[in-house]
């Protein structure tokens, strides 16, 4: 689960992390508000979307070409700017073209800007370790800075068993180029974040900026945070950090019925019990020049009202121009995916290619539900033979 900017500094602040002073707003009024409370001579109006690249973003429809952080010098530039924010769609690299529409902005009081520093946690797939991750080209992209100057990135690797240790923190700020009392604001700094991280079962916590102020102390500009969904049940003040609105609906409705669907930009959608199983799906797919329009695993335990819906939500895609369903069953019974399938495909009109393979627990009784549906379902007779029909299909070929 992710969550907006401010409730990340709002959360890294209780356990000690150091960040701008700011608030929350909807309108223009609150904004100006927040502003006044700040009673700084500097602010910085940022829209809060689930997206990075606020700063270089464009706002469509505003003349001024002005992106989604702004820094504004009065209270009246802080609500003048807000008008032009709140209700208007963000365009950023990471929303893709269609953009976000911004519903709520974080204004906060300036501050002054002596370098500017990267640094996050993560898990680390390949050592299966947290791991702390830092750079000297702060306000950057990480991944463009790994890819074009990796001695730049600095990595330590935290032992679970003693914790982030202090010579790690250090080390970390001597990377940094920090020196005399930096350096201690940077152990104390890193210590916060660990904390942070471990108690409430982040996946990730980034800083970017992390900025080093004129005054020499360290400042959280810019907070992204990423929890594991299943740990929410232990932490119901994050789970309620929730946007729904910035989330996809399509992935949303799967969440509800337990499904796990992720959209993709291709035609072909993909119906699969199993991850490893969907991940061939896809690949094989691909192999046979067609592109995915989702991964969607309906699990081993799926009923029929759960595949009905994950048939539904395929079909909610306006891309999808086929669908490919591949089923082993073991656990889930072929006859029970059959039955979901035919139950929805007549509840919405199927009006795309339908290849189904099937094969496991209840094989035959599945294919025989499917082929006295009376539905136009092209049956396949192994993994390859149905993407190659599915692409086929698709491509009119």
């Amino acid at each position: 689960m992710n969550i907006h900017e401010y409730q990340a500094k709002s959360l890294l602040a209780k356990y000690g992390v150091a960040t701008p002073q700011g608030g929350v707003a909807y309108t223009p009024e609150e904004a100006e508000n927040v502003a006044r409370e700040l009673g700084s001579s500097v602010y910085v109006v940022k829209a809060q979307i689930h997206a990075g690249g606020r700063g270089a973003g464009r706002f469509a429809d505003d003349p001024d070409g002005k992106g989604g952080v702004r820094i504004c010098k009065s209270v009246e530039e802080v609500g003048q700017d807000a008008r032009h924010m709140l209700g208007h769609v963000l365009v950023t690299k990471q929303t893709g073209p269609a953009g976000k529409e911004v519903k709520r902005l974080y204004v906060e009081e300036g501050c002054d800007i002596g370098r500017e520093l990267y640094l996050s946690m993560l898990l680390d797939r390949a050592t299966g370790r947290l791991t702390v991750v830092a750079s000297t080209e702060g306000g950057m992209e990480i991944e463009e800075v790994a890819a074009e100057h990796p001695e730049r990135i600095i990595k330590e690797i935290i032992d679970p068993a003693i914790g982030l240790m202090p010579y790690q923190s250090r080390k970390v700020a001597f990377g940094l180029g920090l020196e005399g009392r930096q350096v201690n604001a940077a152990v104390k700094f890193l210590g916060a974040m660990y904390k942070a991280f471990n108690a409430l079962d982040a996946s990730l916590v980034e800083i970017n900026p992390l900025v080093v102020t004129g005054a020499g102390g360290l400042l959280a500009l810019d907070a992204k945070m990423n929890f594991d969904d299943n740990a929410l049940f232990r932490h119901k003040d994050v789970a309620d950090m929730r946007d729904e609105d910035e989330e996809d609906p399509m992935e949303l409705e799967a969440g509800r019925h337990e499904l796990n669907y992720i959209k993709l930009d291709g035609q072909i959608g993909c119906m699969v019990n199993g991850a490893g199983l969907a991940m061939a799906t896809m690949d094989i797919i691909k192999l046979f020049g067609g592109e995915p329009a989702n991964f969607l695993d309906v699990g081993g335990g799926a009923t029929r009202e759960r595949v009905t819906a994950a048939f539904k939500i395929i079909l909610s895609d306006p891309n999808v121009e086929g669908i490919l369903v591949n089923i082993f069953g073991g656990i889930m019974r072929c006859d029970v995916i059959a039955e979901g399938v035919v139950a929805a495909a007549r509840e919405v009109s199927l009006h795309v290619p339908l290849v189904v393979r099937l094969e496991g627990t209840n094989v035959e009784l599945g294919k025989k539900i499917l082929a006295e549906s009376g539905l136009p379902i092209v049956s396949a007779d192994n993994l390859a033979d149905a993407a190659e029909k599915i692409v086929k299909a698709v491509q009119g070929a």
